[in-house]
């Protein structure tokens, strides 16, 4: 109980020092759309549709794709942090070509390894599992306040995740990680994550 108090109030204080953040580029990767901010290198956040995902095709072979005003591969060598997707790749490992598009750094920010190896991979899977039981509307983002990685490419103190049950239009999860080594999460409410986020979004799709 200690421990989740402490966490609130970080991050209630985390909140009074968010840097201005705005969305530049609308970018439609066909299984996903990700609303990217060209300052800080990294999408704001990223929605898509899921359903019955997951499957059997190998990452061996996939690689980040750079692109047009993205992050580079040399930008988050050495920086101690993992390339973070927001999509998950495995959401989509029923066919390859869908799966190699979650390789776009129009869909990665910098995570902790604790993070992204840890809590945010198990609900990950369990998430994965409930598309197998209601077609899903899923929403993952990142706040961000001013920490950096080489060439400025930002790092978010916390990332979320919305998850929405299309079929019946119920809110199923809002859920904050804290990104750093004790990978903590923690449930919140959907009008309390929109007062923290410094951009504007619409979940009612």
């Amino acid at each position: 109980m200690k421990k989740y108090i402490v966490l609130l109030l970080s991050f209630f204080f985390f909140s009074l020092q968010l840097v201005s953040q705005s969305i530049d580029k609308i970018v439609n990767k066909n299984i996903y759309i990700s609303y990217y901010s060209s300052k800080l290198k990294v999408p704001l956040y990223v929605e898509y549709d899921l359903f019955r995902g997951g499957g059997s095709v190998s990452r061996k072979n996939m690689r980040f794709i750079e692109e047009e005003t993205t992050a580079k591969n040399k930008d988050y060598a050495k920086s101690g942090f993992d390339r973070g997707h927001l999509v998950s790749a495995e959401d989509f490992a029923f066919d390859k070509q869908l799966e190699t598009l979650t390789f776009s750094y129009y869909n990665v920010f910098p995570q902790h390894p604790k993070l992204n190896r840890g809590s945010w991979k198990a609900w990950e899977a369990k998430i994965r599992e409930e598309s197998h039981r209601y077609p899903l509307k899923i929403f993952v983002g990142g706040i961000y306040s001013t920490k950096k990685i080489k060439n400025k490419i930002g790092v978010p103190d916390y990332c979320w995740k919305v998850v929405i049950n299309k079929k019946t239009g119920k809110l199923m999860h809002v859920l904050l990680f804290k990104n750093d080594e004790t990978q903590a999460a923690f449930r919140t409410t959907l009008d309390d994550l929109q007062k923290k986020i410094n951009y504007k979004i619409n979940f009612k799709r």
